[in-house]
């Protein structure tokens, strides 16, 4: 048994570690809910109109619907950190370890620039979302991989918590330091396109993952128990922070015009970049729904467990099947298909072709997306249980 404060390199001479299922349907599960939220981008009305968190405009509805798809990118980033330390487990170690992260980051962060920001564009776009915060935090955790790993627990704790200190530096006042602060810190516009995902507060979630890793190797009850009260106190601390507008987020919740809407406001946290109240409310969760996923019935898991194993081709394919059925949709109502193209940067075309279907229309298309999704994952992942070449574990 590894306990949680085991050094790399006991871990790395511990047996070899039977497959999580429960890691691989958190995953599936993020997802289909990450399907969700880019089925709603394409072809949601609202979403053309206003943001689905602004109270004074949305529903319940439609706010949940956007706020539920926040667990899905610091849950992937997480399980990133929690993955590179099953490998230390499994014995890739030193440099075989480090050149995996090195290739298999940049091998993201190109997938970012040209297949996903196709997908989202069907255009060329240079729009660097979550796939490029992965990529870049890979490349730098290929060095800090080295270090002990309590080390790399406390670098991203301090990056978590700590990185809201900055809140109030702006790129725009640093001069030439404005775009590395851009990079790292905050969002907004680039010389090349826009970033979305600065990649130190992603980078701090990966690390915690990494540093928390040991615990998905305790024996099960233990395992469920300290996850399980791991989860609570995030969420405990979240809103020991968040209710009386303490720390964790740049923006304070007030109460809405609808006081009836007052606890969506303050589970309206940021996300660009992850505030610590996002990363405690989502991650804890995230976490809570892993442990039940670990307890659903096999008929449940199949169609997560198929996306969870093949995450890298999921995403990939989900993002030209909504923006393509966007399209053959859209034809129905006289939309041209030339309106979807660089809609990342320009959406008043579909805006004025009143283009977009109702929540429930768009909550049919997505389950469309996955239907048609769902057969091409489970043989992938049928075929990359049977098969070991390298070039896989970059697909």
């Amino acid at each position: 048994m590894v306990e949680p404060h085991a050094s790399n390199a006991t871990v790395a001479s511990t047996a070899p570690l039977p497959r999580l299922d429960f890691i691989d349907a958190l995953r599936g599960l993020v997802i289909a809910l990450m399907v969700l939220d880019h089925t709603r981008d394409f072809v949601n009305r609202q979403a053309f109109l206003f943001d689905p968190l602004d109270l004074d405009k949305t529903s319940v509805a439609l706010f949940l619907t956007r706020w539920v798809t926040h667990l899905c990118a610091p849950t992937f980033v997480l399980l990133s950190g929690v993955s590179i330390f099953l490998q230390v487990h499994r014995g890739k170690t030193g440099w075989p370890l480090s050149r995996f992260l090195l290739t298999r980051g940049l091998w993201l962060m190109f997938l970012e620039v040209t297949f996903v920001d196709l997908g989202f564009d069907f255009r060329p776009a240079v729009f660097l979302q979550v796939i490029y915060a992965i990529g870049l935090s890979m490349v730098l955790m290929s060095a800090v991989v080295h270090l002990p790993r309590r080390v790399v627990l406390g670098i991203g704790v301090a990056l978590v918590a700590g990185h809201n200190l900055f809140d109030g530096v702006d790129a725009g006042t640093l001069g030439v330091w404005g775009l590395p602060w851009h990079l790292l810190m905050q969002p907004g516009p680039l010389p090349f396109g826009f970033i979305a995902y600065p990649v130190l507060p992603w980078f701090g979630i990966m690390c915690v993952g990494y540093g928390i890793g040991g615990i998905y190797l305790m024996e099960p009850s233990r395992r469920t128990r300290t996850l399980a009260l791991l989860a609570i106190g995030m969420l405990l601390l979240f809103f020991v922070l968040r209710l009386p507008n303490v720390y964790g987020d740049p923006h304070p919740w007030t109460v809405p015009t609808d006081r009836s809407l007052t606890p969506l406001a303050v589970m309206s946290v940021a996300k660009y970049p992850p505030s610590l109240d996002y990363v405690l409310v989502t991650l804890g969760i995230s976490t809570l729904l892993g442990l039940a996923l670990g307890r659903a019935p096999a008929w449940l898991l199949k169609p997560f467990l198929a996306f969870g194993r093949t995450p890298m081709l999921s995403y990939l394919l989900h993002l030209y099947l909504a923006h393509t059925f966007a399209v053959i949709i859209a034809q129905f109502y006289g939309v041209p298909a030339a309106h979807f193209i660089g809609t990342l940067s320009d959406q008043s075309r579909l805006r004025a072709d009143g283009w977009g279907l109702s929540l429930a229309g768009t909550y049919a298309v997505w389950l469309a997306v996955l239907v048609v999704l769902y057969p091409i994952a489970s043989r992938y992942a049928r075929y990359r249980a049977t098969h070991k070449t390298w070039w896989l574990s970059y697909l």
